[in-house]
């Protein structure tokens, strides 16, 4: 019998809820496809590297569901957002910061699973940077989440109202800016734009 496709959002579905007000919520620990890289946002080595991660991400996939293993969904792409020795990265300019593009990935993907991805992609002429791809596991606790609607270049309003809500809370930023891109803003125009925003915290 075959098993109903997976869906990662609908089965972590409180952790991904958000609304135009900010909320705390708890992360537990997830496994991701990542890549890490530096610079601004749209810049060549970033656009690539959204590529490479989805070609990994789906060859992954297809590989298992050919193989009449367990399907499932997808994600949508993540990143995180840092800059050494700053607070506040969206401040410093954007050559200099880092990131770390990510794809939610169900706990039965192996590293195995990725290294023949990229093996395949790399027979294939399609593996340029594949091998920058890897398996991690991230846990974030106790996060400030928020729902952004807008250009990317506007969230700075949203992200200071979440640090007011922090405070309230006795809390304060803790670990690197998140962002869930709901959105493809190839196909949708910037002020349609749906972002969740997602910063860990720690009590004061």
């Amino acid at each position: 019998m075959t098993q109903p496709k997976l869906d990662l959002y609908k089965l972590h579905k409180a952790e991904y809820a958000a609304t135009g007000k900010p909320a705390v919520v708890k992360i537990g620990k997830a496994r991701y496809l990542t890549i890490d890289g530096k610079g601004a946002p749209g810049s060549e080595t970033f656009v690539a590297s959204i590529g490479t991660l989805y070609g990994v991400a789906f060859t992954v996939k297809m590989t298992r569901k050919f193989a009449g293993e367990q399907d499932y969904t997808v994600s949508k792409l993540e990143a995180q957002w840092w800059i050494g020795g700053v607070e506040n990265f969206a401040a410093a300019p954007q050559k200099d910061w880092q990131w770390k593009l990510m794809m939610r990935t169900p706990d039965f993907i192996t590293a195995k699973d990725v290294a023949s991805a990229v093996a395949t992609l790399e027979k294939r002429g399609k593996g340029d940077g594949a091998d920058r791809v890897r398996l991690e596991t991230i846990s974030e606790g106790e996060c400030i989440q928020l729902l952004h609607i807008g250009p990317y270049d506007k969230e700075q309003e949203a992200i200071a109202r979440m640090s007011e809500f922090a405070r309230s809370k006795g809390l304060a930023f803790h670990g690197r800016h998140h962002e869930i891109y709901l959105s493809d803003p190839r196909r949708i125009a910037p002020e349609k734009l749906k972002t969740i925003l997602r910063m860990p915290v720690a009590r004061l």
